[in-house]
């Protein structure tokens, strides 16, 4: 669960593949001319900075999955960049296949929250199954990447009831392309997880995005 949750934070800023240690998945259809999403919104290929990042585990308790700790460094974070990341999860209750991801993704615009849409799996949008999309990442058969494979975290599904920890780990951040209106401003992520409608975690991120 611990994997699954840092694909989710770190998929609505289209990061997780950083992450995992793979590739990022082609996510735009290719055209003469500049490079532009489905809705030809164009892509902005810029130097980010991350900052004020906080989280909160939303489950009220009642989630089998709980994010007990999360630290995220340095403050501001700069893309591309390195990132270090701490993080434990417990879990009383196996995560098995389908895994169903819900995230909302809202900016705010005065003082007003508004949520933003799901363009070329950016944004607020629902995976309605995790698993496979972690297998499309790192293939079956395949070791888990770096430094999950030398603490023991899998990145396949089913995961095991259990306790998870990260211990602080540096990760590599490339050069990403953000929509337009996916830039400068003040952000905040809910992520839904759960199985055959039983939620299994929530967790809330808030951050701010800076171009350089």
């Amino acid at each position: 669960m611990l994997l699954a949750g840092l694909f989710l934070a770190l998929c609505a800023l289209s990061l997780c593949p950083a992450v995992l240690g793979a590739a990022r998945p082609q996510l735009l259809v290719e055209r003469s001319g500049p490079r532009m999403l489905r809705e030809d919104l164009p892509l902005l290929s810029v130097v980010l900075q991350v900052g004020g990042f906080s989280w909160e585990d939303c489950g009220n308790g009642r989630d089998p999955v709980v994010l007990q700790s999360l630290s995220v460094a340095p403050d501001p974070i700069s893309i591309p960049g390195n990132l270090r990341i701490s993080a434990a999860v417990s879990s009383s209750k196996a995560m098995t296949s389908p895994l169903k991801a819900v995230l909302v993704v809202e900016k705010a615009l005065g003082d007003l929250w508004i949520q933003l849409p799901c363009i070329d799996q950016m944004g607020s949008c629902t995976y309605d199954d995790v698993c496979n999309l972690l297998d499309n990442i790192i293939p079956p058969g395949t070791p888990c990447p770096e430094p999950l494979l030398t603490y023991g975290i899998p990145c396949h599904c089913p995961f095991k009831a259990g306790s998870y920890s990260l211990p602080a780990s540096d990760f590599a951040l490339p050069d990403i392309e953000l929509p337009s209106w996916m830039t400068n401003g003040n952000y905040r992520v809910r992520a839904v997880v759960s199985n055959k409608g039983q939620e299994l975690a929530c967790v809330k991120l808030g951050f701010s995005l800076q171009s350089q």
